[in-house]
């Protein structure tokens, strides 16, 4: 008797622990409460009317527009979106209203793809974190050269920081995934190929998406405004994609002020000033982040930083790993270009496209923050040298020395066309001036792009870095002996970083849901969270003053450590400033190309 006690407490004990374990393992999959998970109401509110389709017969696209993708959104003047689909993956019946009845067409080609494989693309154009109006009327030729190539285009709006704040854009980027999977027995695509692309806020917006996918941090947001996590049989959706496309990534935020400082700010900025003195700081913050971070080159040896007898930390297998990128980029543009040769930094490698939507979505951002971009005080750098952008070089020697001017950093052997760069710091002050002053995002007047996006509503802005934070409270007395300086600063920081969202989320854990890394490297606990991408292609004009090079850099190589390397393209584009940078060619052809060699 006491045997078949024992066995039935065994028995009792392993059944607790396996229910426990089920319990556990299956957190991302269980449903919630809430129109979210009721396929009825969802198919009530959400379902696409087949039967209203519109037809661009020159350009042979099927599109809507209007396509309120949530059941409750806040302003579906941006919480909806456009779907514009290659004609022959249709079978089209026109109605007496001009409207077509579409069916799936199973046995047409376009490019590389049928209805049933075809890639979805979708837009991410959002400079400065600013909201993205949904399309409210339709030019085909914006979105013709991705329909022609056998691609759904996918054009939703989004909030942003001028009407919303984080983690609200990416929530509702990810309810336009699920409405489309959502409605994906009876609309054409793979839906599992989701492929994001942006630039500036909408290229970190971009890496996010495919960083972040499924990561319950955004299930209360998108229960929120009322976001499709079921489909139309009751098994849960996903919102992780397949593919992100970053240019000029604004991104990293917790850590972007200090990287800004240590690849930049040390080099050129005043030291008799506060800032100046933060900026310091800043840098050896940096340097200590990247110690911890465990980041690993492509050759699988571990990134460190070490003090240096000049400079802030810039020894090491990190500095010089910089080094190297630096100096590929040069060598890349020297065999690319054919002299002469006339700089343009700041040229546009082709535009953003957006599906032609009218408003404010039809041309390529800018990636600067409308009217509160925090411009530099004038006081709060060193003058430098640059080359002139409007000079033509006629031979590669020509420009190398105009690069180098009174400071040789640049050895070039002609009979080879390569390069080597002998100074990050000179690069700096030659190619890659700071333009933002300290701090370049979580400003401390509260007045960039970024802190906007971390307010608790449209109108409010927040601090956001909590080890600039740290750094006012523990050096105050430091700080204090210069008349820059303003003992409230410590005061604001704190009280910002305390906050709470209407949904009961710190800041931090805000940072945390807009920063790609948390969700990549072991370092972070969102490491092993989330769906990522399989496919990244990551684009940087080398001399954009915007963020700094590293955060750039830092991206490519986590998701190259996650993704693989046979699955991601890198490239830092010399000559090149905040754009869609681009080694040759135009952006929207090789975005194209990478998708189809991603692909096929």
């Amino acid at each position: 008797m006491k045997n078949i006690h024992k066995i039935l407490i065994i028995i009792l004990i392993i059944l607790i622990v396996v229910g426990g374990f089920l319990a556990f393992g299956s957190n991302s999959t269980q449903k919630g409460d809430g129109i979210s998970y009721n396929e009825s109401a969802l198919c009530e509110k959400l379902s696409i009317d087949m039967n209203n389709w519109n037809y661009d017969e020159t350009n042979d696209i099927y599109y809507q527009i209007g396509l309120v993708y949530c059941t409750s959104p806040e302003d579906t003047n941006y919480e909806s979106c456009g779907i514009y689909i290659p004609g022959k993956y249709f079978n089209g019946e026109k109605n007496s209203n001009g409207t077509y009845t579409c069916t799936i067409n199973d046995t047409s080609n376009v490019g590389n793809y049928t209805a049933g494989s075809a890639p979805i693309v979708m837009p991410v154009n959002t400079p400065g974190y600013s909201s993205c109006a949904a399309p409210t009327s339709f030019n085909g030729n914006g979105v013709k050269d991705y329909t022609d190539a056998g691609f759904i285009y996918l054009d939703a709006g989004c909030r942003g920081r001028d009407n919303a704040e984080a983690p609200d854009g990416v929530t509702d980027l990810k309810a336009a995934v699920t409405y489309y999977r959502f409605n994906g027995d009876v609309l054409p695509g793979d839906t599992e190929k989701v492929f994001t692309f942006g630039h500036s806020g909408g290229g970190a917006q971009s890496a996010i998406m495919g960083a972040s996918g499924n990561s319950e941090l955004y299930n209360i947001y998108l229960e929120d405004i009322g976001a499709a996590m079921v489909d139309k049989d009751g098994n849960i959706l996903s919102n992780a994609i397949e593919g992100a496309m970053c240019w000029c990534p604004i991104t990293n935020l917790d850590t972007a002020d200090e990287a800004y400082e240590w690849n930049m700010g040390q080099y050129l900025r005043e030291n008799s000033t506060f800032t100046g003195a933060l900026s310091d700081d800043l840098a050896t913050e940096y340097a200590t982040y990247i110690n911890e971070l465990g980041l690993k080159d492509p050759n699988g040896n571990t990134l460190k930083l070490e003090q240096s007898d000049s400079g802030i930390y810039t020894s090491g297998s990190y500095y010089d790993y910089m080094m190297e990128v630096t100096e590929e980029s040069l060598n890349n543009f020297l065999s690319d270009t054919t002299f002469p040769y006339t700089p343009s930094s700041g040229g546009d490698m082709g535009a953003m496209p957006s599906g032609d939507a009218p408003n404010n979505s039809g041309s390529m951002p800018s990636g600067e923050a409308p009217g509160d971009s925090g411009s530099m005080p004038t006081d709060d750098v060193q003058s430098s040298e640059s080359s002139d952008s409007s000079q033509t070089y006629q031979t590669a020697q020509e420009y190398i020395d105009s690069l180098n001017g009174n400071d040789t950093w640049i050895e070039y052997d002609s009979s080879t066309n390569t390069a080597k760069i002998t100074s990050l710091e000179s690069f700096v002050k030659h190619c890659k001036n700071p333009s933002k002053s300290v701090a370049a995002f979580d400003d401390l007047n509260r007045t960039q792009a970024e802190n906007g996006l971390f307010g608790l509503d449209a109108n409010s802005s927040s601090h956001f870095d909590q080890i600039l934070c740290d750094l006012l409270n523990n050096n105050s007395d430091e700080y204090s002996k210069y008349s820059d300086y303003s003992s409230n600063y410590a005061t604001e920081y704190n009280s910002d970083l305390a906050q709470t969202d209407s949904l009961n989320n710190t800041i931090k854990t805000r940072v945390d849901m807009y920063n790609p890394m948390f969700y990549l490297c072991d370092y972070y606990d969102g490491a092993e969270s989330s769906d990522v991408a399989k496919y990244w292609r990551i684009n940087t004009g080398i001399e954009q003053g915007d963020t700094s090079q590293c955060v750039d850099v830092n991206l490519y190589l986590a998701v190259n450590q996650k993704a693989g390397s046979d699955n991601v393209e890198f490239s830092t584009v010399w000559g090149q400033g905040h754009t869609q940078a681009e080694r040759t060619g135009d952006s929207t052809s090789n975005f194209i190309n990478w998708v189809n060699n991603c692909l096929n």
